[in-house]
């Protein structure tokens, strides 16, 4: 057997594969007390988990250097790289919302409307299937800032509770799409190591 090796993001999805993968069989003792430690052997398989952002993920995975990523569909979208995308996990949900200050109505009028997003692709996506020219605005911040202050009509964002959009006076305009983890996979692994995907990818559809 070939040994597979899976790019898995830190945090929020952490958890939800890790608990997952031994609802699997697969041993994850190691991760349990990592400490400062990025890589880590499956004990009962010959799988090594590598820790990294959700970005690098889709890096790690496109160059090959992992075989397997597990990341949210906010971030293969937001990346548009070039590998498969092979299974929902239908854990980390959430959505991606067009959101503006409550009681402003977003559609009206002529003027260009400027939106303020960490999501580039994605807002400007979204527009173009509208055919709306909008202008974009990146922010790395707290996005919900920018139509408070008047920097932009609507932020595009993602959305669990809408809590935060509440709380700082807006509301959703339009749902995008839904987001989850999903589980992808290198191109030129999926030829070389088709067995041992194809077992691993089997054990935790089963597991779902």
């Amino acid at each position: 057997m070939k040994k597979l090796r899976i790019a898995l993001t830190k945090g929020r999805l952490e958890k939800s594969t890790l608990e997952l993968f031994s609802k699997a069989g697969y041993d994850c003792t190691q991760l349990l007390d990592k400490g400062r430690k990025l890589i880590f052997n499956v004990l009962n398989a010959d799988i090594e988990i590598v820790l990294v952002k959700a970005n690098d993920v889709i890096t790690y995975v496109e160059h090959g250097v992992c075989d397997i990523g597990i990341v949210g569909k906010d971030t293969i979208l937001e990346s548009g790289k070039s590998f498969y995308e092979v299974l929902d996990l239908g854990f980390g949900k959430c959505r991606f919302a067009l959101a503006g200050k409550k009681g402003v109505p977003f559609y009206e009028g002529y003027d260009k409307k400027v939106i303020a997003t960490k999501y580039e692709k994605v807002a400007r996506s979204f527009f173009q299937k509208k055919d709306i020219d909008v202008e974009i605005i990146k922010i790395d911040g707290s996005v919900e800032l920018a139509p408070i202050l008047g920097l932009s009509n609507a932020i595009v964002d993602i959305v669990e509770t809408g809590a935060t959009l509440k709380e700082n006076g807006l509301e959703i305009i339009e749902e995008i799409c839904e987001i989850s983890a999903r589980v992808i996979v290198n191109i030129a692994s999926m030829k070389m190591k088709k067995k041992e995907i194809d077992l691993f990818i089997n054990k935790i559809a089963e597991a779902l």
